[in-house]
């Protein structure tokens, strides 16, 4: 069974980069915190019964005048809205709101463009979870690796007893290949189950990851994000940090992590809500599977899906290069015409490129693609009362 999941991993995944791959593949060379700045990250939350929500996680600068905004939008099952594109969106500086018409953003999905996203895959190796259930597991692990793009990178964590309460299986990684052969040898022996030191240590991998770091020094990806993905029944056993804190830890980033869990398993039902509390305190999802664990592979998928769904809107700035920092608000109308939107807020930092041709050459086809307007007003004006 292992063999069968291996082979099918053992050639790189090789889908296409999409349409806007091109434009900002630089970014990746500007990879000090200085120019990768967090949005306002207090309470990720999720979207009331029949809404929708927008969440702003991480804000560029490096190409100024051009600002990127990352951002994922969920629905009241927590999923991406579709199809989103200029008209669903509006913008604002420092309270004034950009005209649409006069072309100064674009929006496109992360699934098209060059910047990558990492994962970590937390994976419960205690003998508790031995069988069947772990076994889907793995298969369940080696399709999430599967369905990422080449870019992507993969950690593999699995909770065994170590000092540390968990085995580092594989770093940040984007050969499918060597990813599969590190899950194959997985051993199942855990007598204790660490979840929350070992969710804590994927949040730590995860905040390299706000520096914009790369495995390969010489990669043109800039990441994005990183998400956590947890196969477990929820039964801590042990760990040094308690629920409370961990969940403390996560309410704290400055950047959301979510944690997307999948609770399984026949005798521990009464512990999936531990499960269940560090995914809604995190901006991810909580997924009850119990024995059907068929579902897995349709799970993982999803996530999959959620995290190539989010979405970058790219503006000009016509603010003056200061240093400073200056406030916006980005909202979603969904669906289009209904006149409803949902913003978030953040900051960008009004700077000046450094000296790099790269960046020259990035900026050169954002004027093409964003040419400054010769008024240099990008605002909506009201009509007079009349007209």
């Amino acid at each position: 069974m292992i063999m069968r999941f291996k082979q099918r991993l053992s050639a790189a995944n090789t889908g296409g980069r999409g349409v806007g791959a091109g434009l900002l593949t630089v970014l990746i060379l500007v990879q000090a915190v200085l120019f990768s700045t967090a949005a306002n990250a207090g309470g990720y939350g999720s979207a009331a019964l029949g809404s929708y929500g927008v969440k702003v996680y991480r804000v560029n600068s490096a190409l100024y005048p051009f600002v990127q905004l990352y951002i994922r939008t969920f629905d009241q099952n927590m999923q991406p809205l579709v199809n989103l594109n200029e008209l669903n969106i509006g913008l604002m500086i420092k309270g004034k709101s950009y005209d649409p018409t006069k072309r100064q953003y674009g929006i496109q999905t992360l699934r098209r463009r060059s910047e990558a996203t990492r994962s970590v895959l937390v994976l419960d190796a205690s003998k508790s979870m031995v069988g069947p259930a772990f076994e889907t597991a793995l298969r369940a692990a080696a399709r999430f690796i599967d369905s990422k793009r080449p870019q992507d990178e993969v950690a593999v964590l699995a909770i065994r007893d170590t000092k540390e309460g968990y085995e580092l299986v594989s770093e940040f990684e984007r050969d499918s290949g060597a990813l599969a052969r590190r899950l194959a040898d997985i051993k199942v022996d855990g007598m204790n189950s660490r979840i929350y030191d070992s969710v804590g240590a994927s949040i730590q991998m995860c905040g390299m990851s706000s520096q914009g770091s790369s495995v390969d020094p010489s990669a043109d990806n800039f990441i994005a994000s990183c998400s956590i993905v947890v196969f477990s029944d929820g039964r801590d056993e042990g760990s040094a940090l308690s629920r409370e804190e961990l969940n403390a830890r996560i309410t704290a980033l400055p950047i959301p992590v979510p944690v997307y869990s999948l609770a399984y398993g026949a005798n521990s039902v009464q512990y999936f809500r531990n499960l269940e509390s560090i995914s809604k305190n995190s901006f991810g999802i909580y997924y009850s599977l119990g024995e059907t664990y068929d579902r897995m592979q349709r799970v993982v998928e999803e996530i999959q899906n959620i995290l190539q769904s989010d979405y970058v809107v790219t503006f000009r700035s016509y603010l003056p290069v200061d240093g400073e920092q200056h406030a916006f608000k980005v909202g979603v109308e969904y669906p289009t015409g209904s006149g409803k939107y949902y913003y978030d807020k953040g900051e960008f930092e009004a700077i000046e490129p450094p000296p790099i041709q790269a960046i020259d050459n990035a900026l050169q086809l954002l004027e093409q693609k964003i040419p400054a307007l010769a008024d240099n007003d990008p605002y909506y004006k009201r009509p007079a009362p009349g007209q």
